[in-house]
């Protein structure tokens, strides 16, 4: 998230951002919830390298959830002074899949052969509360730095079957750590906005029980139809590593999701 201009280079694209829109009212909203939903895209790759006997090894393999899946988004902004807000999100992503084993899984004296019945179900969760600070505040641009707490949970189960043979496993982390991010939105006029979001989260900042990180990032636009009642459309987009290490091994898993969303606005 050594350039000779860093400080005009970060000035020229703020002023190119709010020159972008007209001059307009200052919202008087107090509170803004959004109710969407996101078609999101979900993807995974698991990794792993170590040492057994003096002898190196490694692998990265690519898979995916099962398709897209539409999961619900809720987000929430209070803004108890013109330069502070309280923003709180929230993003559910589940999926159930069948596959077939396109290889051999042997576990102790059983082995499933190539072929087999699978299933897996996947979740995620993520929740945070996040005090925003406008350190840039006008009428038609603001941007901010965010800092606050962030919750996630990863759940995972397997089970296959072949004949009397049956495999299952499951896994599930969950904790809470602190999270960074910046904020930046444009008021063309009255009856539109324009916001974009990028946040961080290092696991090894708060109580989880895994190395890892979680980034996030998104855009929306936004039209008022009345000064209470809005649409909002855009695109969100999660990535989340999760890492254990031992003495003579390090592994892991990388989850992605990405996709457009859409919903409704409701100002008070």
């Amino acid at each position: 998230m050594t350039t000779r201009y860093p400080y005009s280079s970060a000035v020229a694209f703020l002023s190119l951002f709010a020159a972008t829109t007209a001059c307009a009212d200052p919202s008087d909203d107090r509170f803004t919830l959004r109710l969407g939903a996101m078609h999101a895209d979900g993807s995974g790759e698991l990794y792993g390298d170590g040492s057994a006997a003096g002898v190196d090894a490694s692998f990265r393999e690519a898979f995916d959830l099962g398709g897209k899946e539409i999961s619900p988004r809720i987000d929430g902004v209070f803004r108890f002074s013109d330069r502070n807000r309280l923003i709180f999100d929230y993003f559910r992503f589940k999926k159930d899949n069948n596959a077939t084993l396109g290889r051999d899984l042997t576990y102790g004296d059983v082995t499933l052969p190539a072929g087999s019945f699978a299933r897996y179900n996947a979740e995620f969760q993520l929740a945070s509360l996040i005090y925003d600070f406008s350190v840039v505040d006008s009428p038609r641009f603001s941007a901010g730095l965010q800092i606050g707490a962030e919750w996630a949970k990863v759940d995972g189960r397997l089970r296959a079957e072949a004949g009397e043979n049956q495999y299952r496993a499951s896994a599930g982390e969950k904790g809470v750590a602190p999270v960074v991010g910046l904020r930046l939105t444009g008021k063309p006029s009255d009856k539109w906005l324009l916001s974009v979001q990028a946040q961080y989260l290092d696991a090894g900042w708060g109580n989880f029980d895994y190395e890892g990180e979680i980034k996030r990032a998104n855009a929306i636009v936004e039209y008022r139809i009345t000064d209470a009642f809005g649409v909002f459309a855009g695109y969100d987009w999660f990535k989340i590593n999760y890492e254990e290490s031992g003495r003579d091994a390090r592994g892991g898993i990388d989850l992605e999701f990405k996709g457009p969303m859409a919903g409704i606005t409701l100002a008070f």
